[in-house]
């Protein structure tokens, strides 16, 4: 097994004497590259954005944003990253960089002020710049110039999408508290289309860096990652103690915030076993360790209460990073994902080294982030049994609109034939110890007809669900309001659409 080791902005360099816990933000201040910032050490500010080459959707290769400073860098052994100060170009040498188009459209638009932030929001809008289905609104069939002006996103694309393409969402995980977003904003919707020369763009058509077996180990303790599914498994067999990581979202924090250090931390983000998606004829099968990114752009929309979820998870930096195994094995009583998921009716694959079995996510959590799942065990994949019911709906409450920690999440999956509704299913997210499926309020839907007086008697039902408590995000009697009225709300989107 060879030294672990990280190329930077085109240059090689070895990850040690770094402990296994360093992240990649502390590692690459300690050689200089200053533009990456520490803001908040837990993934909500965005200052410490780099790009990693990463397996791509619609290339061999996608620029993929994420957090520097929740990654540990021994989990990008043997990968590529860019750091705001590798954008940039030097023509000769002796000679100043040449900005990078991302940069210069910051720069001339008033996109910075005390600029702390900048680097941060430059490498997320480049990764949005490098996006390959990224195309100018008349060019999607938007009907709008392709050429329009940066201040005119509302008018030529719309809210959330400027006429170049560009997704605001992309920006959805950076903070700015001096500059205003109107001339980031401006800056993002004014970037064109990379050069044919651009060696990031070229660079896309290649094959990212293969993942490699790492074994780092520095004072007894370890950051280890493994070929196969079978040999980590074997690995957690020995040490049933070990953490397991895949985007780091959830251990970068506690690494950060807690100092919580482990002996032995067990990558499985880039195992193969772990990556794939598969639409089969009566399920679909979505493995544990692809990205919320990831399955969002493969999806595409064929599930829409994924779909529906995807962009109120996090930011687009964390669902970067971020998977479904990892907000499932948590156990976190107010993950996004869970509600969802139970409202479909998913299955849990689980596997250790003697084999696998099913278990339906219904029956998975135990108590307060405790499940079935056995030490030893991963999650391989999640199960999602096909025909979908088609009248879905998932309400995320909370103080922002984006990017905030659910007080309450109700996730609905609906089949309502001739009026009546045949089958209910919802999933409950911050209202009791574990994410809970509202039993009482489907047997209160199931056979009755889809009308405003079922709706209102079951939101009456839906309000006594689960064992809501009070805290800093929301009082109980809020967050059992909040119940009932998502029902009624569910109900008030879905009546004109639903056939009589």
């Amino acid at each position: 097994m060879t030294a672990a080791r990280i190329t930077v902005n085109g240059k090689e360099a070895p990850i040690a004497p770094a402990a296994p816990h360093t992240t990649v933000l502390d590692f690459l201040r300690e050689r200089g590259l200053t533009g990456t910032k520490e803001g908040c050490a837990e993934g909500e500010c965005g200052a410490c954005s780099v790009l990693v080459a990463r397996p791509g959707v619609k290339k061999p290769t996608d620029w993929v944003p994420v957090n520097a400073c929740l990654v540990p860098v021994a989990a990008l052994d043997g990968q590529e990253v860019v750091t705001s100060e590798g954008l940039a170009t030097v023509e000769a040498p002796g000679t100043a960089p040449v900005l990078h188009p991302v940069q210069e459209e910051m720069a001339v638009r008033g996109g910075s002020q005390c600029g702390y932030c900048t680097p941060g929001f430059v490498c997320s809008m480049a990764g949005e710049y490098y996006r390959p289905d990224r195309c100018a609104a008349a060019d999607c069939g938007a009907g709008a110039d392709a050429g329009a002006g940066a201040g005119e996103g509302a008018e030529a694309g719309d809210a959330e999408h400027g006429p170049n393409g560009f997704d605001l969402h992309a920006l959805s995980g950076n903070l700015c508290r001096c500059t205003g977003y109107r001339p980031i904003r401006d800056a993002a919707f004014a970037v064109g289309v990379p050069a044919d020369e651009d060696p990031l763009a070229r660079r896309r058509d290649q094959a990212p860096p293969a993942p490699v077996a790492t074994d780092y180990r520095q004072d007894d303790r370890a950051f280890v990652r493994r070929n196969t599914l079978a040999e980590t498994l074997r690995l957690l067999r020995e040490r049933p103690d070990a953490v397991v990581v895949a985007g780091s979202t959830d251990w970068g924090v506690e690494v950060n915030i807690r100092s919580r250090r482990a002996d032995c931390v067990v990558a499985v983000d880039r195992l193969p076993e772990l990556r794939d998606l598969r639409v089969e004829s009566d399920h679909i099968e979505i493995g544990a360790a692809l990205t919320l990114t990831e399955i969002e752009r493969r999806l595409d929309g064929t599930v829409p209460l994924l779909a529906e979820l995807f962009p109120q998870f996090a930011s687009r930096l964390i669902r970067n990073g971020a998977t479904l195994g990892g907000n499932l094995g948590t156990g976190s009583p107010i993950g996004d994902s869970p509600p969802v998921l139970l409202a479909l009716e998913a299955s849990l694959v689980l596997a250790d080294a003697d084999g696998e079995r099913v278990v339906p996510l219904a029956e998975y959590f135990t108590g307060y982030r405790q499940s079935v799942r056995r030490p030893g065990e991963l999650i391989r994949a999640v199960r999602l049994p096909l025909p979908l019911s088609p009248v879905t709906a998932f309400h995320k409450i909370a103080k922002r609109r984006f990017d905030d920690i659910s007080s309450v999440a109700v996730a609905f999956a609906l089949d309502v034939e001739g009026g009546t509704v045949r089958k209910a299913r919802i999933g409950l997210g911050g209202v009791a110890a574990t994410p809970v499926r509202a039993l009482a309020t489907e047997a209160a839907l199931e056979g009755r007809p889809w009308t405003a007086e079922t709706a209102g008697a079951a939101a009456e039902v839906l309000r006594g669900e689960g064992t809501p408590m009070s805290d800093h995000r929301a009082s109980a009697g809020y967050r059992s309001a909040m119940l009932g009225q998502s029902l009624l709300k569910l109900y008030a989107q879905t009546t004109e659409a639903v056939p009589s």
